[in-house]
């Protein structure tokens, strides 16, 4: 349905960007695809339509029809940066930027250094997933090895700033990302979080987020 699934999209009124992915094993964050789990990325003019499209739009019911449990996550984009598949997909928005943070990295790599990227991977996973500020992550992506995505929900931009910054595996591989140029096009983008529907593994992720002051 993933491959087919593609005239089907397109045709859905008020739909925008989309993207059909899969995800690795684990969590997502490894090259092992994992056949029980996607992801669907949808751009919308607006969330009454996002909510509506995405229930009755007729490829989202028979996706519905053949999960046993499905989880949307709605939000706001309030910071993008970069190209995805040579377009800006998100338009941030002005508005609150407390509480709780989504945060989306996308990138192409080069063929040539997909083997350093993936050898980093699992040290960073271990990392990320020791975090108890992380409410979710996951990674998934378009084309297995080569067009990675990583999304994860943090409490405030606090935490998730403070996790960038820490001294370890993640800043680690940016730095040699930067200077070895691993990246044909990246894009990196913050969400506030608008609701969500569903659940995941028979829990709602946002419930384990803190509130903040």
């Amino acid at each position: 349905m993933m491959g087919l699934a593609r005239p089907a999209m397109a045709r859905i009124e008020g739909i925008g960007f989309w993207k059909l992915c899969g995800s690795g094993t684990g969590e997502g964050f490894t090259p092992v695809p994992n056949t029980g789990v996607y992801a669907i990325l949808a751009t919308w003019p607006d969330l009454v339509t996002a909510r509506k499209q995405t229930v009755e739009a007729r490829i989202f019911r028979r996706y519905a029809s053949h999960a046993t449990e499905s989880w949307t996550l709605f939000l706001a984009p309030t910071s993008s940066r970069g190209e995805w598949s040579g377009v800006t997909p998100f338009v941030p928005e002005h508005g609150d930027t407390h509480g709780p943070v989504a945060a989306l990295t996308r990138a192409t790599l080069r063929p040539s250094r997909a083997l350093r990227f993936w050898r980093r991977v699992p040290d960073i996973s271990a990392v990320i997933g020791a975090d108890p500020n992380v409410a979710f992550k996951i990674g998934i992506g378009e084309v297995p090895l080569l067009h990675q995505i990583t999304f994860s929900i943090w409490p405030d931009t606090e935490s998730m700033a403070a996790f960038a910054r820490a001294d370890g595996p993640h800043a680690n591989a940016i730095k040699a990302v930067r200077d070895g140029e691993w990246f044909r096009e990246e894009l990196y983008a913050r969400f506030r979080i608008l609701g969500d529907r569903g659940t995941w593994a028979g829990r709602a992720p946002l419930a384990t987020l803190k509130e903040t002051p």
